[in-house]
């Protein structure tokens, strides 16, 4: 029996190759529960920062990717401690041998390997922040996670395309390529302006938080509520229902102004009264109007009622007032009811209206 071990085959002894494939599969048996064990061990070192993920979310992310791991890791280790047949090593390709190419295919997996790994690894970091970002209402923090998720993503495809190119073709290559994306990215940045500035200002946007998701905004012409924040662009649903694409270089630049985040909302009321009611009536009048924005609680202490100005034939009573009512309906409900409060007053101090003038504005 130990003359048959001691065989040589393709330069090795036969049990050398028993050891090699009883090794390869007792790790193959149990890369589930090593693999498992290492999750756990992970597991316990994240769930200081990421107490809301459980340990079936985070084991299903990594679990896959580690066994893998881990059997080629072990693979490699093993085979290594054989000798690669000489008469095996013969040249396939411009100069490549069969070992060459051996070497070649286990770099490339070993490099697959572990990026999927960091891949999985960025999808834990991706859902550990949205999780937290669930608890608040700020939809923008969604959309951010999502781009930097796809962000990184995008970042390690491309030092993995690199490191394909220098395991396949060699430094040099590399080396060029780098060289030539320089020439290129430069005449690509001035091609590309406006995106860039637009993508520039995208960051901005999500660092400095001008405006968030669902907050009503006017720039410019537009006015409306945010829906989305896009990499070149934010869209605003208008007061019409339109759906408005405006470049985040010009929600940047231009003066905006986030209706959301106002305290208060302002009437401004004009009476025009005519030049022919008495001035008692007139004095009776703005006592009654100070009473009902007093009576009213919606109505913010501080308000003016006063007579602004009179020509020969007009008097001219203007009336501000603040309210916290900032939801439109019931801001719209608020100044009909007093509006409506003001003209039975007129009508009880016998104040007639000049020519029927009245002007409201609000802010």
């Amino acid at each position: 029996m130990n003359s048959l071990l001691d065989q040589v085959i393709l330069g090795n002894p036969i049990q050398n190759y028993f050891i090699l494939a009883i090794i390869l599969l007792f790790v193959s048996m149990i890369k589930r529960y090593l693999s498992t064990g290492l999750a756990k061990l992970l597991y316990k070192e994240v769930r200081r920062w990421a107490p809301e993920i459980g340990q079936h979310e985070f084991s299903h992310l990594l679990l896959v990717p580690l066994e893998y791991f881990l059997l080629l890791v072990t693979f490699m280790l093993t085979i290594d401690h054989l000798n690669f047949p000489p008469e095996l090593n013969v040249p396939v390709y411009n100069g490549y041998t069969v070992k060459m190419l051996l070497n070649t295919i286990m770099d490339l997996a070993l490099t697959i390997s572990i990026i999927w790994i960091v891949l999985r690894v960025i999808d834990f970091v991706s859902l550990m922040i949205s999780k937290s970002a669930d608890h608040s209402h700020d939809h923008t923090d969604n959309q951010f996670i999502v781009f930097f998720r796809d962000f990184f993503k995008a970042i390690v495809f491309i030092f993995g395309a690199i490191a394909f190119i220098r395991i396949l073709f060699g430094a040099v290559l590399v080396n060029k390529i780098i060289a030539g994306l320089g020439i290129g990215a430069a005449a690509l940045a001035l091609a590309a302006k406006e995106s860039i500035e637009n993508l520039i200002c995208s960051f901005i946007i999500f660092f400095d938080k001008p405006f968030r998701v669902g907050d009503a905004v006017k720039v410019d012409a537009f006015q409306g509520n945010v829906e989305k924040i896009g990499l070149r662009s934010t869209r605003v649903r208008t007061l019409d229902k339109t759906f408005v694409t405006v470049p985040n270089k010009k929600m940047v630049d231009s003066v905006l102004d986030n209706l959301s985040l106002r305290t208060h909302q302002r009437a401004v009321l004009r009476l025009e009264i005519a030049g022919d009611t008495p001035a008692d009536n007139i004095m009776l009048v703005l006592q009654d109007v100070r009473q009902l924005l007093t009576s009213n609680e919606r109505v913010q202490e501080g308000f003016i009622v006063n007579l602004n100005e009179f020509t020969k034939d007009t008097y001219v009573i203007q009336i501000i007032y603040l309210s916290q009512v900032i939801e439109g309906v019931q801001f719209n409900a608020l100044k009909n009811e007093i509006n409506l409060a003001i003209v039975a007053i007129l009508d009880k101090r016998d104040a007639r209206l000049a020519s029927n003038k009245i002007e409201i504005h609000e802010r």
